[in-house]
């Protein structure tokens, strides 16, 4: 397996859209490396259902998802994914933890969700 073409940027927490090539010669474009809350992973190829769900359009075992994690990572820099240039300051449960409770209500809307068609590749 070869990765053919890999597109580096910042798409929300989407850092890279690539394409692979299997040994076989099957091509599998569209699919993504992301940095999620626990961890990276790698991102497939999905259409959005009549119900406004998405679904992976290419469904592979979890060994060949990290085996395609590794080789994106690899590809990608590895560890430049973690630094970001800023120093965190925030407790390590940071996500877990509960806000506090601020009776204050913002009147500015809130900023619109990114979706898979909304990135260009």
């Amino acid at each position: 397996m070869k990765i053919e073409f890999m597109n580096k940027g910042e798409w929300g927490k989407v850092r890279a859209f690539f394409s692979v090539r299997t040994e076989e010669g099957f091509i599998i474009k569209g699919l993504k490396l992301i940095e999620g809350i626990n961890g990276n992973f790698v991102g497939f190829p999905s259409e959005k259902g009549k119900d406004g769900e998405y679904r992976d359009t290419i469904l592979a075992t979890k060994e060949l998802r990290e085996k395609l994690t590794q080789f994106a990572l690899k590809e990608y820099g590895g560890d430049a994914m973690h630094s970001t240039g800023f120093e965190s300051n925030a407790p390590n449960d940071f996500y877990n933890s509960t806000p506090p409770n601020n009776e204050q209500t913002s009147s500015t809307p809130r900023a619109a969700e990114a979706y898979d068609d909304d990135i260009p590749f």
